[in-house]
């Protein structure tokens, strides 16, 4: 499901496997886990997060198979991926993902919901799905997204015209901020930009009430009562 590997101020929280690291229950939970885990830590405000994950995949989004096996986990899935985001939010540390394979629907938001975005230019772009298979944008997702990606004529692209972006145009578009040659390159630039941060000396209890303050409305919409059951349906990319 996930790792978690300490090196020195840097903690590296990996998806393991080479599936599609569907956003189902199970994973979730093995997540949050592990940013408890993190957030315990004595050294945590001194830290940087580097979420990454092996194979194709990022994250394929929810678990669509499950879900459609089960409709009653539809609700449940929503809201821990709410608790996910808000968890990644108030976490009193910068957080880094390293995008290494394609990231779609939920597992965009994923990868949004930290500070910065890393990419693999030689395999993988970054996909909201819900144009291409008929189903609305939950309204969450939409907060963060208008957060997140500054240009209009970007939120445009991803969001109306279904996009898959690929790192160089995510660097154009603003929402990744740097692309690297492979995988290990990417992690690489990642463990090189948290050492950077780390030496900066942030206090992270401020560093994270700042960022709380700067996506107040992304939180406020997190603990709204919108019915999760049309986000999760469906939501992710045909491959």
């Amino acid at each position: 499901m996930c790792s978690l590997e300490k090196r020195g101020r840097l903690f590296l929280l990996k998806l393991t496997g080479e599936g599609e690291h569907r956003l189902n229950p199970t994973l979730l939970d093995a997540i949050r886990s592990a940013i408890n885990q993190i957030r315990s830590d004595p050294s945590s405000s001194q830290s940087v997060l580097i979420t990454t994950a092996d194979g194709k995949f990022f994250s394929n989004g929810y678990d669509l198979a499950l879900a459609e096996r089960d409709p009653s986990l539809r609700f449940p899935m929503d809201a821990k991926l709410r608790s996910l985001v808000a968890d990644l939010i108030s976490l009193p540390m910068p957080t880094i993902a390293a995008v290494t394979g394609h990231a779609s629907a939920a597992g965009f938001i994923l990868a949004m919901s930290h500070d910065y975005i890393l990419m693999r230019r030689d395999r993988g772009f970054l996909y909201m799905s819900e144009l291409d298979i008929n189903l609305p944008v939950p309204a969450w997702f939409m907060a963060l997204i208008r957060v997140k990606i500054g240009s209009p004529a970007a939120r445009r692209d991803v969001m109306l015209t279904a996009e898959k972006v690929t790192a160089d145009r995510g660097l154009e578009m603003g929402i990744v901020d740097s692309a690297h040659g492979s995988a290990a390159e990417t992690i690489e630039a990642a463990v090189k930009l948290g050492d950077g941060i780390v030496r900066v000396g942030f206090d992270g209890h401020v560093y994270g009430r700042i960022r709380e303050t700067l996506l107040r409305e992304v939180l406020h919409t997190l603990g709204s009562n919108e019915s999760a059951s049309t986000g999760v349906r469906n939501s992710g990319s045909k491959l």
